[in-house]
């Protein structure tokens, strides 16, 4: 194979990369911008190369700098991981150029593929059904909606350059579909470079299956088998699972072979995934990601191959010499974002204060404890992945670990997920990409009187930090407490006073709930509260208590004068604020107009997706306080509202 390899990507991908080229025995070259000098893909890395500062477009992008680095540092093959510029044509041919070795198909392939509109008139050619839609070249926004209207509602706009939900918008009606295309179009510029647009009629309720392949240079083409990626939000998978649940053998082979024309009629050589929609026996392509994805290792789990690896030897030649492959198992993926389900999926920044994965499952991540989660790439932090014999033992599996998991310092889905995981819908894996959206409400679990007592009874950890107290005790464990601990805690705009006692606790002054304390070490605890029993770890950080149970996390800041303080009613003051970082893009309104409740104020734009800002409320505006283009940090106040409903 190659005696070096460059990584031209970063986070957990990177890190997978780097484990594979080190085990086969080639040395690992990373790159890394100004915001990843601590990264722990560069830790991982043989050798690690500078390229420009945090925004992608000066440093993982830039296609210049990635093949100055290869020459420098000797790179005889360039691994682009997924994402950056791994579908990009431009790069590929760029490394046949340079007499460097792209681990991925030719330019050629993922022009053809990298179009949605070609890759659809590919394969309907070739015989494979295609969902009914608009794929045509001319992209006045007259002509789309004509084509809209002639396709019927609802419908999906999809960026024709680009995945991973970027560019992507679902309109139920005609009223909402200029608005829904402008959006598209600007985001799908902002992450592509392209701005053309198809449409596609929306299936109620489908499956969303794909299908590994992978053809070598010697004419040898495979799959290996499907995954079930139905589980979205906001179009973006957050669970994937191999085999699919309810494919039957003759539908798998049908997608199978359907997979393999699709790669075969572009010759294609590398890794690729072929993505179907499908309802009953019936499935529709969808499109074929020409590069690794995100979910492949539940492809791995069940196979016992390294796609990495079978890259590398493909790339540098070999052939597939694999045998005959079966299906062994079940297993299933969840992507750990930095997000909060409660706001709609929001990415959230910060420093990791505790990233802790319980074992007995696969972790792919390229973060640590004591990272920063920056605005400038994608939220996601982790991948987690259980194997068992059986699609219910893996299910099992993966909700325990998650139950153990502790994450604190960003906002996070792990609690989300567990829930989804256990969720009967999924259980029963008869779910549909709808799923998510339908059940989203039973996921999210509402804050208990309990949850403020487990959160006061951590703070108390930190009045006992500076000395040897009874919370250093496995058990017997005594709170040693006055007569009366009283403890000031807010969540969000909500603030509490906790009264603890040694065998009670009370929450406003409300009825007391019998407390008794099991066991305690470290920064976990078992405790009953009333009628139940709770196990829970917590983090005290920079005045704020996380507290962290069933692989959720609530975040308390811990108030200093509960007593004085103010615990009235909030006053209403018309201020819109930033919900997180961000870049404005649009501006809606203009001051002096009258606005209804849900009216669009302002988009802003933040780890490469798009956020509408609403009216809470209908009022006048009376000031804006922002314009295209400014980057805002998070409450910075962007719209003041006034004579409110």
């Amino acid at each position: 194979m190659f005696e070096s390899v460059l990584i031209a990507n970063r986070g957990e991908i990177a890190c997978r990369i780097a484990r594979t080229v080190r085990r086969l025995g080639m040395r690992s070259i990373a790159v890394y911008s100004e915001a990843d000098a601590n990264a722990r893909h560069v830790e991982m890395a043989d050798e690690a190369h500078l390229i420009g500062p945090a925004p992608a477009l000066h440093s993982y992008l830039d296609i210049g700098k990635v093949l100055a680095v290869a020459k420098a540092s000797g790179a005889r093959a360039i691994h682009p991981g997924y994402g950056f510029l791994s579908e990009n044509d431009v790069f590929a041919d760029a490394c046949e150029n340079a007499g460097v070795v792209f681990v991925g198909p030719s330019g050629a392939a993922i022009r053809t593929m990298g179009s949605k509109i070609e890759a659809k008139r590919l394969v309907s050619a070739a015989g494979t059904p295609v969902v009914p839609g608009y794929q045509g070249d001319d992209q006045d926004a007259r002509v789309l909606a004509d084509a809209a209207a002639e396709v019927g509602y609802p419908l999906l706009i999809k960026a024709s350059a680009g995945g991973g939900g970027k560019g992507m918008r679902l309109v139920n009606e005609h009223d909402g579909f200029a608005r829904a295309l402008e959006g598209a179009r600007r985001e799908a510029a902002a992450a592509f470079g392209d701005d053309r647009v198809l449409l596609e009629r929306y299936l109620a309720a489908p499956k969303h299956l794909e299908v590994q392949i992978i053809g070598d240079t010697h004419g040898r083409m495979l799959h290996l088998f499907e995954r079930d990626c139905s589980v979205q939000r906001r179009h973006q998978k957050v669970i994937e699972e191999a085999p699919g649940p309810g494919v039957t053998p003759d539908l798998r082979e049908q997608l199978g072979e359907a997979a393999l024309t699709a790669a075969r009629a572009i010759d294609y050589v590398g890794a690729g995934t072929v993505e179907f929609i499908a309802e009953g026996e019936e499935f529709f392509f969808m499109e074929m990601n020409t590069r690794l994805q995100v979910e492949h290792p539940v492809t791995e789990a069940i196979t016992g191959l390294d796609l990495v690896e079978w890259q590398l030897r493909v790339a540098a030649g070999e052939a597939l010499e694999l045998g005959a492959l079966s299906i062994g198992g079940h297993a299933i993926e969840v992507r750990l974002y930095a997000e909060n389900p409660v706001r709609r999926f929001l990415p959230s920044t910060g420093q990791l204060v505790r990233f802790h994965i319980a074992e007995g499952i696969r972790l792919d991540s390229g973060v640590r404890e004591g990272d920063r989660v920056s605005v400038h790439y994608d939220p996601m932090l982790a991948k987690l992945i259980a194997h068992g014999e059986t699609r219910e033992d893996a299910r099992r599996s993966l909700v325990n670990a998650l139950s153990r998991s502790r994450v604190a310092g960003v906002e996070h889905n792990l609690g989300y997920l567990r829930a989804l995981l256990d969720h009967p819908s999924f259980v029963g894996g008869e779910y549909t990409t709808r799923v998510a959206q339908d059940i989203h409400d039973e996921l999210l679990t509402p804050v208990t009187d309990e949850d403020w007592c487990l959160a006061a009874l951590a703070a108390i950890r930190l009045a006992n930090s500076a000395e040897e107290g009874p919370w250093s005790d496995i058990g017997g464990w005594r709170l040693n407490l006055p007569p009366r601990t009283r403890v000031g805690l807010k969540l969000g705009k909500q603030r509490r006073d906790v009264l603890l006692s040694e065998h009670d606790v009370k929450v406003d002054g409300g009825d007391a709930i019998a407390l008794n304390v099991l066991a305690a070490c470290g920064e976990a605890a078992t405790v009953d509260l009333g009628v139940r029993q709770f196990r829970f770890g917590w983090a005290l950080h920079d005045g704020r208590v996380y507290l962290m149970r069933d692989g959720a996390t609530l975040t308390f800041e811990l108030l200093t004068d509960v007593v004085n303080s103010d615990v009235g009613g909030l006053t209403a003051s018309g201020r819109i604020e930033a919900p997180m970082p961000g870049e404005v893009v649009n501006v809606a309104v203009a001051a002096g107009e009258r606005v209804s409740q849900g009216q669009v104020l302002v988009v802003l734009e933040a780890m490469k997706m798009e956020h509408t800002i609403t009216a809470p409320e209908g009022g006048t505006v009376k000031e804006v306080k922002c314009v295209p283009g400014q980057r805002v940090q998070e409450h910075a106040e962007l719209i003041v509202l006034e004579n409110r409903d």
